[in-house]
C-alpha cells in the first residue's frame, strides 16, 4: 500500500487540476456567451445620430445614422472568409460640418470601378475602433493608399478627419461596387470550449495512466 500512496496522490492530484481547469473554461464559456450576446444587441439597437465626442470605450458598436458627402480615402488590403483577398474602403465622410472616416465594405481585388468615386449619401452603421495593429502589422503605403490593417488614429491623421470610424450597414443610394461589411460578433473568438473540452479529456487521460500505472505497481508486488 506504500508504493501505491504517493502515486495515488499524484494522480488524483493531476486529475483535480484538470478538472478544475476545465470547469474555469465551462464558467469563461458563459461569461463569454453573455458578452457577445450585449454586444448583438448593441449593434442591433435602432440608431441615433453621431454624437458630438465619440469615446471608444463608451461609444463602440453604437448604432448611428447620417446622412452627407463620401469622399476618397484609402484601402485596406484584407482576406474574407468565402470571398477572398479584397480591401476594406475606408473613405472620408462629411457630415454635419464634420469629417470622419467611412467604412464602405469590401471590394474584390480586381474590381477598381470604385476607387475615387464621390457622392451624397445616407449611412447607417455602427462606430468601431478596430483593434487590428500587432507589431506584425507592416507599415502603410501612403503614396498608394494602401494599409494593411484599420488603425483608426493613423488613418484619421492621414485623412484629416476625426478619429472616428463608422462601418456601414446600410448606403442609400449606394453607386459604390464594394459591398458593405458590417460590424457582427463572428471575428470575436470565443475558444473556451474547445478549452474546456481539452482540460476534460487531458483528466480522463491523466485517470487512466494513473489506474494503469498503479496497476503495473500492484502486479510486481505480488
Amino acid at each position: 500500500m506504500t508504493r501505491l500512496l504517493l502515486p495515488l496522490l499524484f494522480g488524483l492530484a493531476g486529475c483535480a487540476v484538470l478538472i478544475s481547469l476545465g470547469v474555469w473554461q465551462v464558467q469563461r464559456l458563459a461569461w463569454k456567451e453573455g458578452v457577445l450576446s450585449d454586444i448583438e444587441a448593441r449593434i442591433a439597437a435602432d440608431p441615433v445620430t453621431l454624437p458630438t465626442a465619440p469615446e471608444p470605450d463608451r461609444d463602440k458598436y453604437l448604432p448611428v445614422a447620417a446622412t452627407g458627402a463620401v469622399s476618397a480615402g484609402l484601402r485596406v488590403l484584407v482576406s474574407v472568409k468565402r470571398r477572398g483577398a479584397g480591401y476594406r474602403m475606408i473613405d472620408v465622410f462629411e457630415t454635419g460640418g464634420r469629417r470622419v472616416l467611412l467604412d464602405r465594405g469590401f471590394l474584390d481585388l480586381e474590381t477598381h470601378s470604385d476607387f475615387g468615386t464621390e457622392a451624397e449619401v445616407s449611412v447607417t452603421g455602427n462606430l468601431h475602433w478596430p483593434d487590428e495593429v500587432d507589431r506584425w502589422t507592416p507599415e502603410p503605403d501612403l503614396a498608394k493608399g494602401l494599409w494593411f490593417a484599420r488603425d483608426v488614429p493613423a488613418m484619421a491623421a492621414a485623412l484629416g478627419t476625426e478619429p472616428v470610424l463608422i462601418v456601414a450597414r446600410t448606403i442609400a443610394p449606394n453607386p459604390f461596387a464594394a459591398d458593405p461589411l458590417p460590424v457582427g460578433t463572428e471575428g470575436i473568438p470565443n475558444d473556451h470550449l474547445e478549452y474546456a473540452i481539452t482540460w476534460f479529456s487531458l483528466a480522463i487521460v491523466w485517470a487512466g495512466m494513473t489506474g494503469f500505472l498503479l496497476w503495473r505497481i500492484r502486479q510486481r508486488t505480488v
